[in-house]
């Protein structure tokens, strides 16, 4: 979506670099950016801090060997930005233009611009979009297996997608739950040959076919504690234990504003050049899930803010 200026802006302010993000890789690229004197622009967005926000406990990021709660990693790596001189605004980008130098971004009214930008906003998981999978995020629902399967061990879940990305939770799922159920609404999967025959394969995967989530059932004092389910040929309702809920139905990058303006892949992610962050538009880097399809964890995130960090510090030494 190309920026278009109008008369009732008000006056556009400037910084050298605009981070757009505040979760993972967006934080840790304004620590480093900041202690390099930049003092960036960070640019929370509509979901500060990210998918962390909705995550009880984070037990595999390193330095916290008793694990630590989600959103309260994500504040104290904004008060370590904010530390070394980040300066944060609780708003949302609307428009960008970056067809010229300095790149510039729409937020309501207001208009910033920016020397180099490190864009950090992220994919948003594809939800049900039931009111009890809103009240259960964080206390048996989740959307990343490889983040929570650990807390399952010994326990029946469900997984509930018939893609790639379905059959590859509930791979990973066997190696800690007693019993994985995938619910799918058709009668065929849509994932790989091979993962299909190794989740048939397995002795704790079973198929629930031609079924929709209708509603979770549980509280959050004590959890998922069924799903309620209806078979889409039949009609027929019915209720199936479960003690977590995983959906695997997708990830969406959050790159509209930015679709025409940089090169993506045919899902919207942003590509970047090998090995580093930067993207096809010199100044402009991308980082976390934004432009990672596969990983999407919060230390390859972060791991990625660095490095763009890094790339931008150098991009901007050389304009200077």
């Amino acid at each position: 979506m190309a920026l278009q200026m109008t008369d009732g802006m008000k006056e556009t302010l400037h910084y050298r670099l605009v981070i757009l993000g505040s979760g993972p890789a967006g934080l840790t690229a304004a620590i480093y950016v900041s202690r390099a004197q930049l003092k960036p622009l960070l640019i929370e967005g509509a979901e500060p801090g990210g998918q962390l926000m909705i995550t009880t406990t984070v037990e595999n990021f390193p330095g916290f060997p008793e694990g630590i709660n989600g959103p309260k990693l994500m504040m104290n790596m904004r008060e370590q930005a904010e530390n070394f001189g980040t300066v944060f605004l609780r708003d949302q980008v609307e428009a960008v233009d970056l067809s010229k130098r300095p790149f510039l971004l729409r937020l309501g009214e207001e208009t910033v611009s920016a020397d180099a930008l490190i864009i950090a906003t992220g994919a948003s998981a594809n939800w049900l979009g039931l009111a009890s999978e809103k009240k259960l995020r964080g206390y048996g629902v989740s959307a990343c297996a490889t983040c929570d399967g650990f807390f399952f061990k010994n326990q029946e879940v469900v997984v509930v997608g018939g893609g790639d990305s379905a059959l590859e939770d509930a791979v990973y799922l066997t190696r800690f739950a007693a019993k994985v159920t995938v619910i799918h609404r058709r009668d065929q999967l849509r994932a790989s040959r091979y993962l299909q025959e190794k989740s048939f394969k397995s002795d704790k995967i079973q198929f629930i076919w031609d079924s929709v989530v209708m509603e979770i059932l549980g509280t959050e004092e004590e959890g998922v504690k069924a799903v309620k389910i209806q078979n889409r040929k039949t009609g027929e309702i019915s209720e199936y234990p479960a003690n977590g809920v995983f959906i695997a139905i997708g990830h969406t990058p959050n790159t509209q504003i930015f679709k025409g303006q940089l090169d993506m892949d045919g899902k919207g992610y942003i590509l970047t050049k090998c090995k580093t962050t930067e993207t096809s538009v010199p100044g402009v880097f991308a980082a976390g899930d934004v432009q990672d399809s596969v990983y999407r964890q919060a230390i390859s995130a972060a791991g990625t803010g660095c490095m763009a960090a890094l790339d931008a510090e150098r991009f901007l030494a050389k304009m200077e």
